[in-house]
């Protein structure tokens, strides 16, 4: 039950692969999802990862609403605690291949900055929830971005690690000068 602090990028602990959980429904497990969830109102983020707060634990949370300022004109998605997450992308129709698409984006740790990140348009992913119940989502969009987004995090990649055409990365207050109120992406 606390905000906590966000590593930033060019700390070694975000480059780390985060180990799987394995105790589910317990005292600690949920007192880090509260303190994430905590951590990511504060910030008004759209998801944050366990190792964006310096625990190495396969676990992300994400969700967004119509008020949030950093994404204001995002679709809403759905608040999610996601543990041992798989990501399998999918085709836009039976058959066909995985296809990306390149957005926007911005990170917690990462501030200031924003850049057009590829991720598949189509992702199908499952995991657990807190009390160890299975997730099994089959999603598009700024939904399947997020998701991807956060997930990067648990296998130690920050999004500029994916980034393809470096003149569609800067800073957010320049780019979209409209969001300079959220100086923390």
């Amino acid at each position: 039950m606390a905000v906590r602090e966000i590593l930033k990028m060019g700390d070694p602990r975000l480059l780390r692969v985060a180990q799987a959980v394995t105790q589910f429904d317990s005292d600690e497990l949920h007192l880090l999802i509260t303190d994430l969830l905590d951590t990511m109102r504060a910030a008004d983020g759209a998801g944050l990862a366990a190792p964006q707060i310096g625990v190495d634990l396969q676990l992300v949370i994400f969700g967004t609403d119509a008020t949030n300022p950093r994404y204001p004109n995002a679709p809403v998605v759905p608040r999610t605690v996601l543990i041992n997450p798989v990501i399998t992308p999918l085709g836009d129709q039976a058959g066909a291949p995985p296809s990306e698409i390149e957005d926007w984006e911005g990170c917690l740790s990462v501030p200031g900055l924003r850049a057009k990140v590829p991720r598949f348009s189509r992702i199908r992913y499952t995991g657990f929830d807190q009390f160890g119940d299975t997730i099994d989502r089959t999603v598009e969009g700024f939904h399947a971005r997020v998701v991807q987004h956060e997930c990067d995090h648990l296998i130690g990649k920050l999004y500029p690690m994916r980034v393809r055409d470096f003149s569609q990365f800067g800073f957010t207050s320049v780019l979209f000068p409209e969001l300079v109120d959220s100086p923390d992406d």
